[in-house]
């Protein structure tokens, strides 16, 4: 074993230059100026912040780098980093084999022959060498742990910037716990490898080498022995180790997403679970899936075992070997004691590197293996993507024109064939039909959140796959059938498709949709903070802020995907009355469950086996006696009201 070596803690911190009033997070009151009394303070306080990277990094809808990422790429895009490491790297190597080199001086020349100088001086070098070992180790952990925490910063809003221009079929189809993993337990196996693992490795392999040269400086006939006895046999265990880590840390990585994903599920549907009664069963199908991650975790476990003690036996059966033959040397006078003894101690410093690969490698396996899936999930292109000749969308009046459209989520399945409508600009149109029929697919191809795999939508005559969705998407309001809330105040709800809106904006907003009463009763008002999916408010409630956030986004064309089907009877004629106001001079498409809402439409289209089956007024359609007029004639029994 070498003398001394790393194992020196530390942590660090970084800094960044002050930033503005304009580099910081508002709260929608006027900046009145940091007063100059504390303005020092400020300063130096901000001088104390981790640098976080530039805040105005822009998102791409279109470019992106695909899967070209791996540990090269992480490592090399900090060169400044990279150096100082790697310089730190090779002066804790060199000063560790220092050492058994001071011993066998201090024998020798010191001890042999009887010189105290000689002694003090190498014992002195030694401690001196202790003490640079130290600084050596702590520049190198400071540097790699920064560039690694560099590095995974990127790697993980760069997995964030994938995941916001994928299209919505990917999280139909993706498990949200797996898609957790990949940001969290995937980013943290690279982590732990840049940190500390490549430093290592480079320590360890550059030991390897320096040992070898001073073995074979010491005694060329006992460093051929020695590498004869050792390297066959342990390339081969590294060759076996190596196959077999490479099946078992891809297993791990399988395993850790499904055990996420069955803990995401089971935690967004916690309500149903304790609903009807599943907590027991949902327990023991968890622990089938926390099951197959302990067998992964046991293959590589058994592996390790075989692999780490076997190449411990090998060094050791070497080193036993090395003393017999360097012991003979000695008693022939071909070789000192002090040179012996550095021999030895250098056979030890060549064997440690081995058990420290062996567990750099497993920590390689899995990082390499959590690259494979970051990978994957970077090299899956988003089904709707934005065209680089994509033009900004001008202002529109709001013609939607479907020109012979089919669609489906399945190839073998189609819910829309050769469909083609027209909607004229400030036309209000319902759609209705049975559930499946592909009503709420006509609104999801209008914001583009899905592309038909034939025909085109054009609005006021520009393809939608000609624009750019941001374009696109601040000319299109969506109220979806079940309203997503943030974490986070009223206010930023309210105001999410514009942030920059004013407090006499937003208020218009909540008084159109009749929201004064929750605000004005909620603690802090419209800085009141709803908790996470706005649980804290009623589904009729959340409806009414979605419909608010619409508002306050001042679409040109209006989707409403059955925004009044969780609202109570007082609540709709509030909605409905709102919904007069917001889609005035509007083209709004409406998703309808409730006829009540149908009807107020300025055209109505039943959707059905695969297109339009009819089309026209309410009236036009119950005088035609039609799939509409039986629609209608069963939702009004079921409401009470008078046949047609």
């Amino acid at each position: 074993m070498s003398m001394f070596g790393g194992g020196f803690g530390g942590f660090h911190t970084g800094g960044r230059p002050a930033m503005g009033a304009a580099g910081r997070k508002g709260n929608g009151l006027p900046f009145a100026g940091i007063p100059d009394d504390l303005v020092e303070g400020v300063a130096k306080l901000e001088a104390t912040e981790p640098d976080h990277g530039d805040p105005r990094a822009a998102f791409d809808p279109v470019n992106d780098d695909g899967g070209r990422v791996s540990l090269g790429r992480l490592l090399v895009g900090r060169p400044g980093l990279l150096v100082a490491a790697a310089i730190a790297i090779l002066v804790e190597t060199l000063l560790l084999q220092a050492g058994p080199y001071l011993v066998q001086v201090g024998i020798d020349h010191g001890i042999a022959d009887r010189d105290l100088r000689v002694l003090v001086v190498a014992t002195v070098c030694f401690v001196a060498a202790v003490l640079l070992t130290g600084v050596a180790t702590a520049v190198r952990m400071r540097k790699t742990g920064v560039l690694a925490a560099s590095a995974t910063r990127d790697l993980r809003i760069r997995i964030f910037a994938h995941l916001q221009r994928m299209s919505l079929d990917y999280y139909t189809k993706e498990k949200a716990g797996v898609t957790m993993t990949r940001m969290t337990s995937d980013v943290e196996a690279l982590q732990s490898l840049l940190q500390d693992g490549f430093a290592q490795f480079l320590i360890q392999g550059l030991t390897m080498v320096v040992v070898t040269a001073v073995l074979f400086h010491y005694n060329a006939e006992l460093a051929i022995l020695t590498l004869v006895l050792v390297v066959p046999p342990l390339t081969a265990a590294s060759l076996w180790f190596r196959y077999a880590a490479d099946r078992g840390y891809n297993r791990q990585r399988d395993t850790i997403a499904a055990m996420f994903a069955d803990l995401a599920e089971s935690l967004n549907g916690t309500r149903v679970v304790t609903a009807h009664n599943r907590q027991e069963r949902n327990v023991v199908a968890h622990r089938s899936v926390v099951g197959d991650y302990r067998d992964a975790n046991d293959w590589t476990g058994r592996i390790n075992a075989i692999y780490g003690p076997g190449t411990s036996v090998i060094g050791l059966v070497a080193m036993a070997v090395m003393l017999l033959l360097g012991g003979r040397m000695v008693l022939r006078g071909t070789l000192t004691i002090g040179e012996l003894t550095a021999f030895v101690l250098y056979i030890n410093s060549f064997f440690q590197p081995v058990q420290q690969l062996v567990q750099l490698y497993t920590q390689y396996q899995q990082a390499k293996a959590a690259v494979g899936k970051i990978r994957g999930l970077l090299s899956t292109p988003p089904s709707v993507r934005e065209s680089p000749t994509a033009v900004a969308l001008p202002p529109v009046a709001g013609e939607i024109v479907f020109d012979d459209v089919s669609f489906g989520y399945l190839p073998s399945r189609p819910v829309l064939s050769h469909l083609s409508l027209r909607i004229a600009p400030g036309e209000t149109v319902a759609c209705v039909g049975p559930t499946g029929a592909g009503k709420s697919t006509l609104a999801k191809l209008v914001t583009r959140f899905y592309d038909p795999v034939d025909g085109s939508i054009r609005i006021d005559g520009h393809d939608l796959r000609d624009v750019t969705l941001s374009s696109l998407r601040t000319q299109i309001g969506v109220v979806p059938q079940e309203p997503f809330l943030f974490a986070g105040t009223l206010r930023d709800n309210l105001a999410f498709a514009r942030p920059g809106a004013s407090d006499d904006e937003v208020w218009a907003a909540v008084d159109a949709v009749g929201l004064r009463e929750l605000v004005e009763r909620a603690p802090d008002g419209l800085d009141t903070v709803l908790h996470e999916r706005g649980q804290s408010v009623s589904s009729g409630e959340r409806q009414l802020l979605a419909l608010a956030r619409a508002f306050l986004a001042e679409p040109r064309v209006v989707v409403l995907d059955e925004a009044t089907s969780n609202l109570d009877l007082r609540s709709e004629l509030r909605v409905e009355a709102a919904l007069d106001a917001l889609l005035e001079g509007r083209t709004a498409i409406l998703v309808a469950h409730r006829l009540s809402t149908a009807m107020r439409a300025d055209r109505i289209i039943v959707v059905d086996d695969h297109g339009i089956a009819e089309t026209g007024s309410h009236d036009e359609l119950v005088r035609s006696g039609g799939r509409y007029a039986a629609m209608f004639d069963q939702w009004a029994a079921s409401a009470g009201r008078p046949p047609r």
